[in-house]
């Protein structure tokens, strides 16, 4: 391969015409004849200067240096062809396509949107024919040719460019100069209107259109309003049409209001006439069945029935057509198959450079309609976040994103993002030649929404109370009644995402539904019309309310069945909980129902890391109730001690717990005492004060052993004995343990037996014994497994890392550290995905010191982001590690690495450093 030239080149483009039929003809012979015509452009371009770029099939790709080399080697190649002694019956003619552009380099090719206008050039000729782009003629004028002209064959629409083609033809008098018309989509049958702007992204979902076309009479796009339905249809029917020699046929649906009249439309579309005597549907279905063409159906929701109606006696005709249509909802007849339209690809909601912001569709297509309003737009560091915020809250529909993008003419990005949430005043001027439904996004959605039942429209409205998503058992305690009978909802529901107004999604074998941000944002403003009391609002709220004092319950009993279900249960409704919290916090008189959601949530936020979001809910909750007494308040205070250790703020923890156990204790609950004194006990022990610690674990030990509570005594043990290990009394430490493990055994409390263990692993193995260490782990590893606790799994995995580090098995290490980073971030669980980094980063700093940095600095932002702290025997280590780190590597280059980690995505953080060149890597 030669290195391709970049700046202003020409480029060529040959392939053999015909050649299907000829592989066909010639079967194993056909290789050689490839050969030969490969060999012989070669020559013909190697003399001009010519660089081979690429060879696919029977295509050749090179790039030169000047138009007039281009055309030299383009009649010479067609000469030597022509001239070539083929074998027997075998002529070998091919179609050369010029252009002449700055195209884009890409490692050893060219790219962009000239090398694709090249490629299409070609494609329009005919074998023996040589075309050239206008660009090329341009270059060529006042030059002298070589012994040849350039006849003008006038503007042609080639598949996939956005704007005509002017094309020439090159002629010489010892070659063929008369071909038949251009494969252009001028010269096939069709009404596909002229798009005026560019097709941007979906090249997947055209692959896959075309594909499912070949395979089925009649494909149905669905999808929500301004998903670009309409758009990916003409676009395939562009793509297609040299497979329909009869054509493709746009029927446009949209301002069609009498369905009665959607029969006569067709055949108006297709210039058919109704013959005298016999049905008109009779004479469409005879039309299509002697032609193979394709016909679309675009924007059918509102005729839905007609439509169906129409396309069913079509179909059972036979023949070889295919009919594409485009609607809100399916036509729901048979032989009809669907392919979901779906939403832009979006990048990364947060840390994504320019250039991967740039490579996905929805921001490409901001892009583009910006720079057609404002020429000057550039996609920058300062402007890409806004961007993509945009992108995201429009949910990567391409009519919300064309609307946003053409305000860039008057507002920044940021000031456009800023004002989406009132994005139906903001979403406004679209196309004046666009019909009216599709010039605004809320003129969209008034269209779907009038095509509802009431019922229907009634539980749209309705499903906006919820924040992210929701379950059907929630949409039937919170939505029905009224005009939405409960039996009813499962059959409504399905309705409306047939009419693509909510969104299903099935995960781990569980349904889960959503709205689109525009919808949930219509349908809002329809509720806060309809429902002035807020009645829905409170049901909502009591929903909530419930749900997370069941979970948070849950959570706290801790153990099997299912121990993470809960968690995730309130993952999966985090959006539903702060919606909740929030509505409490505004309102005065709900602060009791405040306390209850935080003092509930607390377990939840422990987990999931969100240390600061918790800490916050907490102190706002407690402030508006200082001053009562009660258990709930006191599981509040304790929620907010375990927060703010996991912060390092060991002060505001020792007081949060204090206040926690003088409430227990005017309450007189000896059990709630004895939970109380360990966690403030926990808080003193991580301040170093382990006499005080001491005190108040034998204290809440005494009260369990009174009440006879031999699973509470247990885990009280353990916590003691990790202060007299710490104190040096290792015997007491070791047969507190044990007695624990055989008091779970007892109880058949596998997860009780899985804690002891760990703890006991730990003693262990700061005094030396890995092999216990490893056997204790290897059993807590096997229950955590068996009953799907992925935050105890995860632990345990670092663990055992841990020992196998030690014994010099990196290799193992890596992969067990690496298993518990799948575990963490499967929970969303910051605090424990950085500590995991943290193993990997020291397991790795030997043979990678550079993955070791990134790792260091993508554990630095985890923790930032959450506001965690390390506790100090693992700052130690880390510090330890940073200090070994910046000595091999040097300050400059490992600061940059740190840093670099901090922005990366935790898969390009985990994979090795590249080898360096010449060198197969440390």
């Amino acid at each position: 391969m030669i290195e391709p030239r970049s700046g202003t080149v020409t480029l060529l483009f040959a392939d053999i015409a015909g050649s299907t039929r000829m592989l066909a003809e010639l079967g194993d012979g056909y290789g050689a004849v490839l050969r030969e015509y490969r060999r012989l452009v070669e020559e013909a371009a190697m003399a001009e200067h010519g660089s081979l770029l690429d060879t696919a099939g029977d295509g050749v790709f090179y790039s030169f240096p000047s138009a007039r080399g281009a055309l030299s080697a383009a009649l010479a190649a067609q000469r030597s062809l022509r001239d070539h002694p083929w074998p027997a019956d075998t002529r070998v003619e091919a179609r050369i396509g010029i252009h002449t552009g700055e195209p884009l380099t890409s490692d050893e090719s060219l790219v962009g949107m000239d090398v694709h206008r090249a490629a299409r050039i070609c494609a329009a000729g005919h074998g023996g024919q040589i075309l050239l782009s206008m660009t090329t003629h341009d270059l060529l004028r006042g030059t002298a040719l070589p012994d040849a002209t350039l006849r003008d064959l006038g503007e042609h629409r080639l598949k996939d460019l956005p704007h005509p083609e002017r094309l020439y033809q090159a002629t010489a008098p010892d070659l063929p100069s008369e071909f038949p018309a251009l494969r252009s989509l001028d010269n096939w049958p069709n009404n596909l209107p002229r798009q005026l702007s560019s097709f941007v992204g979906r090249a997947a979902a055209l692959d896959d259109v075309r594909a499912r076309l070949a395979e089925t009479f009649l494909l149905t796009l669905v999808g929500p309003a301004g998903v670009g339905k309409t758009r990916l249809g003409c676009e395939v029917a562009l793509q297609a049409l040299d497979q329909f020699p009869d054509g493709a046929w746009v029927v446009e649906l949209g301002a069609l209001t009498d369905g009665a009249l959607l029969a006569e439309t067709v055949a108006s579309t297709l210039r058919i006439k109704e013959q005298p005597g016999t049905p008109l549907l009779q004479t469409l279905a005879d039309h299509l069945e002697a032609r193979r063409l394709l016909l679309l159906f675009d924007d059918c929701e509102h005729l839905i029935d007609a439509t169906a109606e129409v396309i069913g006696p079509l179909l059972q005709a036979g023949g070889d057509s295919r009919i594409l249509v485009t609607s809100r909802e399916p036509l729901a007849i048979p032989g009809e198959s669907l392919y979901p339209v779906a939403t832009l690809e979006l990048p990364a909601p947060e840390g994504a450079t320019v250039d991967d912001a740039a490579d996905t569709e929805a921001v490409r297509l901001f892009v583009d309609r910006a720079v057609a309003v404002q020429p000057t737009f550039v996609l920058t560091a300062e402007n890409t976040a806004a961007v993509i915020q945009i992108c995201h809250r429009l949910d990567g529909i391409p009519l919300a994103i064309e609307l946003a993008a053409a305000r860039v003419k008057a507002l920044p990005p940021a000031q456009i993002a800023s004002r989406l949430d009132d994005r139906f005043r903001l979403l406004t001027g679209g196309s004046r030649m666009a019909l009216p439904r599709h010039r605004t996004l809320k003129a969209a959605l008034d269209w779907s929404f009038d095509l509802l039942t009431d019922a229907e429209r009634a539980l749209l409205v309705r499903l906006s109370v919820f924040a992210g998503g929701f379950g059907l058992d929630a949409i039937e305690e919170v939505c029905g009644g009224d005009v939405v009978d409960t039996d009813d909802v499962l059959d409504l529901l399905t309705r409306l995402i047939d009419r693509s107004l909510v969104v299903a999604e099935i995960s781990a074998g569980e349904a889960r539904y959503r709205l689109l941000d525009s919808v949930q944002q219509y349908a809002a403003e329809l509720l806060a019309a309809d429902d002035p009391e807020g009645a829905i609002n409170v049901r909502h709220q009591a929903f909530v309310v419930e749900l997370v004092e069941r979970l948070g319950a849950a959570m706290l009993a801790g153990g099997p069945p299912g121990a993470d279900a809960p968690f995730r249960q309130l993952v999966a409704e985090r959006e539903n909980v702060r919606a909740a919290l929030q509505r409490a916090d505004d309102d005065p008189s709900a602060a009791a129902q405040e306390l209850r959601l935080a003092a509930n949530l607390g377990r939840y936020w422990e987990i999931g890391g969100l240390l600061i979001e918790g800490r916050s809910w907490l102190t706002r909750a407690l402030a508006r109730t200082d001053g009562e007494v009660s258990d709930l308040r006191a599981n509040a205070l304790t929620s907010l001690g375990t927060l703010a250790i996991q912060q390092g703020d060991f002060a505001a923890a020792t007081t949060a717990h204090e206040k926690a156990l003088a409430t227990q204790r005017q309450l007189n609950n000896p059990n709630a005492v004895a939970y109380a004194a360990s966690n403030l006990a926990n808080s003193w022990a991580e301040r170093g004060e382990l006499d005080r610690a001491r005190e108040l674990y034998e204290e809440a030990l005494a009260i369990l052993a009174a009440l006879s509570d031999p699973r509470a005594s247990a885990l009280a043990k353990l916590n003691l004995a990790d202060v007299a290990d710490r104190q040096g009394h290792q015997d007491e430490a070791r047969r507190l343990v044990d007695e624990s493990v055989e008091t779970f055994r007892a109880e058949r409390d596998p997860i009780g037996i899985a804690l002891s263990q760990g703890r006991g692993a730990t003693f262990s193995l700061r005094h030396g014994d890995r092999a216990d260490a490893r056997r204790r782990h290897d059993e807590a590893l096997e229950i955590y497994r068996m009953f799907g606790d992925g935050r105890g799994v995860a632990r345990t995995l670092m663990f055992i890392g841990d020992i196998v580090a030690l014994e010099g098995d990196m290799d193992e290490a890596e992969r067990l550290y690496r298993e518990a980073i799948d575990q963490r971030w499967a929970l969303g669980d910051r605090g424990g995905l950085a500590t995991a980094c943290d193993r990997l980063a020291r397991a790795s700093a030997l043979a990678d010191p550079e993955r070791s940095a990134r790792l260091i600095g993508f554990a630095d932002a985890q923790r930032d982001a959450i506001g965690a702290s390390l506790p100090s025997q693992d700052a130690t280590e880390r510090d330890e590690l940073i200090g070994s780190l910046d000595g091999r590597l040097g300050t400059a280059e490992f600061g940059g690495l740190r840093h670099a980690g901090r922005r990366l995505p935790l898969v390009t953080v985990l994979l090795p450093s590249p080898a360096p060149a010449g060198g197969s890597g440390a």
